[in-house]
């Protein structure tokens, strides 16, 4: 008989402290198999019992020298397994731990500017000079980053011990860039100082004015403390200063390397692909992708990864090369067949040429608006237009209060610019800055060109000046014949020296022109003049006009109604005699602007000053033109009845409560409202509305008396 078919035995291996050992789950038995040498016991063996002595029989002992039988499986195999598991996976935890450790290292040391260059890109002469700009910026951020002091931090990592089978904790020094982290020292005794000096100086004050001599000393006293803080700012300052320069030195490396490798980039791309040179406006944006581009694949694997955008690039044109080697053979053997297909080929491009002529021109008309068009939302246009005029709200009332916030002065003399800008050359300036923006993410630009274009200053200027004094006098008089005195008094008149105290307030305002092209490098100055011309195809987003294009109206047969309020028709005379006018160059160059604006708002307010009055003067309807009225008490809404020639007449054309458009009145048959404007249709016209018009905001009412 065939004996019985039997399983094979269980048999799984483990590593333990005296190293691996087979265990045969089956026969309940182990032995060691590990040629490692085995540690020292050096633990007391506790007292055996006779039994417990015993000699292990020969049976249960393995043939190998260091055999033993494993402990019952119904006592510890499960345990076994537990311990087996967690183990295992404290294992897999310090090797995953060890392998991202190692990965982030390798990261680290990939990561820089410096690009590889091969023989072939060094040999082609256009690339010359971009890939030694590369290269002298890449030795510069080296340099730099060289320079920064470092310092060693103790680490603690996680490793794997292969002999332990286990992972375990090790500590070194690894050399770090030192932060620049520069908080003095303070005394826990300069905040008592400080609070008894001036306790002490208070003291004085209170006394001092009994005592000149003391008064004196005591500012003598103060101006030398104020000199000694701020000459220990200064050292403070400028060792802060020094400290920090070897860190504004690597980032502004740092920044000239990313300028110089996204230039090669852009430079290698153009002499790949010739047909990339177009318009400006094309450059710029396919410019501005490769940055993004350069600046995504840099971010997430250093330069190798940046290196590699280009490389496909490169290496897809290789393969085009090859395979037009192939189609040339190929047309070389079969000359007859190709001729034939390249005629029907040449018939159908004939038929569709017309239709895709078509599509090409609009396609190309298409992107010459986008291209030369604002970016950003009308909403966020409008808001950010407005957060500047607030600014320059601020700024005027500020020089309305120069009086009261600086009294004590004799005289005020005031030299000022007018107040205002042209909101295309902000939204230009913005677009080509930022690209795209909203009233958050431009605030802090906003500050600055607030700063670059105005400067308010505030000179104090003492004159000696002499006035006339009327003064009494006396003498004695001896009577000759009595031989009696007596005294006799009489007036005199001398010039007595005195302070006269002049505050000069001086205001300057530059355009956003002249700075813009030390703001912004070449290809965002292009963009922003092209935007500036074009005035981002939204010429009236920000009010100041209207694109009627009829003709000027006529005023014969028109019956005007006077109210009770007096009007001023010198003024109605002068606005009516630029009828005609187009472009508006006196007007927006009388207010400050170096090239054309939104006049409408200029015109109004050249009218006004031609007729002897400094104010209202504002260049922005909805943000200078109603405020001013309405802090006035001079604003009268849409269906106000007692208007006079000369007021102003405010228009919302979008019915978004925002004014768009302001004129001046002429006068009022009863039904309708006649107007002199400018800007309309970029000329000056006689217009009339309905009286009830919805588009009328309402009228800034002028005081005559």
């Amino acid at each position: 008989m065939k004996e019985p078919l039997k399983p094979r035995d269980k048999i799984v291996q483990k590593m333990t402290r005296e190293g691996v050992i087979e265990i045969n789950e089956t026969k309940s038995e182990a032995k060691r198999i590990s040629n490692r040498i085995r540690d020292a016991d050096f633990q007391t063996a506790p007292e055996q019992t006779p039994q417990e002595a015993e000699p292990i029989s020969a049976a249960s002992v393995s043939s190998a020298p260091t055999a033993y039988t494993a402990p019952s499986k119904q006592n510890t195999g499960t345990a076994e397994r537990v311990f087996e598991r967690l183990d295992a996976g404290h294992t897999r935890s310090a090797s995953k731990k060890a392998v991202q450790r190692a990965q982030r290292e390798a990261t680290a040391k990939t990561k820089s500017s410096r690009l590889q260059f091969t023989e072939e890109e060094r040999s082609i002469p256009e690339l010359k000079q971009y890939i030694a700009k590369s290269e002298k910026a890449a030795d510069r951020l080296d340099a730099a980053k060289a320079a920064i002091p470092k310092e060693k931090k103790l680490v603690r990592e996680r490793v794997f011990d292969e002999a332990a089978g286990k992972g375990k904790t090790r500590l070194h020094f690894e050399e770090r860039e030192k932060p620049p982290n520069f908080k003095g020292a303070s005394s826990p005794l300069s905040r008592p100082v400080q609070e008894a000096g001036v306790f002490v100086h208070n003291k004085v004050h209170s006394v001092e004015k009994d005592n000149s001599g003391v008064e004196g000393a005591h500012k003598a006293e103060e101006a030398a403390e104020r000199g000694l803080r701020y000459g220990k700012r200064r050292v403070q300052d400028h060792r802060r200063s020094q400290k920090l320069k070897p860190y504004r030195a690597s980032a502004k490396a740092e920044k000239a390397a990313y300028k110089a490798n996204v230039e090669y980039q852009y430079q290698k791309l153009l002499h790949e692909n010739p047909q990339l040179k177009s318009n400006p406006v094309s450059r710029f944006w396919q410019k501005q992708q490769i940055k993004r581009q350069y600046a995504k694949t840099a971010k997430a694997g250093g330069t190798a990864a940046a290196k590699a955008a280009t490389e496909n690039a490169r290496k897809a044109a290789k393969k085009t090369a090859e395979k037009t080697e192939k189609t040339v053979s190929f047309v070389a053997r079969h000359p007859a067949g190709v001729a034939i297909a390249v005629g029907g080929l040449l018939l159908t491009i004939l038929l569709f040429t017309g239709l895709s002529s078509c599509s090409s021109l609009f396609s190309g008309v298409l992107n010459g608006i986008i291209g030369t068009s604002y970016t950003s939302e009308d909403s966020d246009l409008v808001a950010v237009e407005n957060s500047y005029a607030a600014k320059e709200n601020e700024l005027q009332n500020k020089i309305n209060n120069i009086e009261r916030d600086h009294p004590g002065y004799d005289e005020y003399r005031y030299d000022l610019d007018n107040i205002g800008h042209n909101p295309h050359e902000l939204a230009s300036y913005l677009t080509a800055l930022l690209q795209s923006y909203t009233p958050q993410s431009a605030q802090a630009e906003l500050n600055r060109i607030f700063d670059l274009q105005y400067t308010l200053t505030l000179t104090e200027e003492v004159e000696v000046r002499y006035r006339t004094e009327t003064r009494t006098g006396s003498y004695t008089v001896t009577d000759p014949e009595t031989g009696e005195t007596y005294t006799e008094t009489y007036e005199y008149e001398v010039e007595v020296p005195y302070n006269y105290y002049i505050l000069n307030v001086e205001l300057k305002n530059r355009s956003i022109s002249s700075f813009a092209p030390q703001r912004l490098n070449a290809d965002q100055l292009e963009m922003y003049q092209v935007y500036l011309q074009t005035s981002g195809n939204k010429p009236l987003i920000f009010g100041g006009g209207t694109a009627d294009m009829s003709a000027s109206e006529d005023l014969s047969g028109v019956q005007f109604v006077n109210g009770t309020r007096p009007g001023n028709p010198a003024l109605v005379d002068i606005a009516k005699a630029q009828v005609g006018n187009v472009g508006g160059a006196p007007y927006w160059s009388w207010y400050g602007f170096d090239s054309r604006v939104a006049w409408c708002a200029c015109f109004v307010s050249w009218c006004y000053h031609q007729a002897g009055l400094s104010e209202p003067c504002f260049a922005a309807c909805q943000s200078q033109g109603v405020p001013w009225f309405t802090s006035h008490g001079q604003w009268g809404a849409r269906g106000y009845e007692n208007i006079a020639p000369g007021d102003a007449i405010f228009f919302d054309w979008e019915l978004d409560g925002s004014a768009d458009h302001v004129g001046i009145v002429i006068g009022t048959d009863g039904e309708r409202v006649y107007t002199v404007e400018g800007n309309s249709g970029d000329a000056c016209k006689i217009k009339s509305y309905a009286l009830d018009y919805a588009c009328i905001k309402g009228y800034g009412l002028m005081n005559w008396n």
